[in-house]
């Protein structure tokens, strides 16, 4: 049996989510609906709908940002559902890569139709031309995915996967880490660098273990390499 493609919507107006549910659902689609653009942002980190709608002002984090954000991961399709139409431009630019948009007031009819003319359109479209980033850092959300795994780190971790992740190439030394890194370096030392880095590469590895993101340089400290 075929599962119904699952739509991700998202729309502060509970009246009009209600109503694009019910239009969603009479079309065979699932859906699952969030009023506040962080916690859908959250559930895309961990999540891949057929295709997302996605409403341009949101309480917590904006359509804009959302749709930014995916397009650093994912080539899900978008489409944007906004009142202002001075927008569509950059809606709709190479810089955010939205797929299609809704001006309000709009026909819910014309959603679904919408939806399914993007979705047909996805689906023909080679899967080869689709480039995913093999390393994604939202620092926002502080979160971390290794070849589209999601890798689970302290706020240490994070923080220091970010800075060697901000030059790739360019060798740290753990002074400079020490300095940055911990907010009193004082009562750490090498061996906490070091200690820190050893988790981080062991949770890095458990998520890809055929290439080596950060590498010791002797005597000099450490370096991430992009895959």
């Amino acid at each position: 049996m075929q599962t119904s493609p699952l739509i991700c919507l998202v729309e502060d107006e509970v009246d009009l989510a209600k109503l694009m549910v019910e239009y969603l659902n009479a079309s065979n689609f699932q859906t699952i609906v969030f009023n506040r653009g962080d916690e859908a942002h959250r559930w895309l980190q961990q999540n891949e709908p057929a295709l997302i709608l996605l409403d341009l002002m949101l309480p917590g984090m904006d359509g804009l940002e959302i749709c930014k954000h995916q397009r650093q991961h994912s080539a899900v399709p978008i489409i944007m559902m906004t009142a202002k139409v001075e927008e569509i431009d950059r809606l709709l630019g190479l810089e955010l890569g939205a797929d299609d948009y809704v001006c309000k007031p709009f026909s819910a009819r014309e959603v679904v139709a919408r939806v399914k003319a993007v979705l047909r359109r996805s689906l023909h479209t080679p899967q080869h031309s689709v480039v995913s980033a093999p390393v994604v850092v939202d620092e926002q959300s502080m979160s971390l995915r290794v070849f589209n795994q999601v890798v689970e780190l302290t706020n240490v971790e994070f923080q220091l996967f970010s800075l060697l992740y901000s030059q790739p190439g360019r060798i740290f030394s753990r002074q400079y880490i020490l300095d940055n890194i911990y907010q009193d370096y004082r009562i750490v030392g090498d061996r906490t660098v070091d200690g820190h880095i050893k988790k981080l590469r062991k949770k890095l590895n458990d998520a890809n273990d055929q290439v080596e993101l950060i590498r010791s340089v002797y005597g000099a400290g450490y370096k991430y390499e992009a895959p």
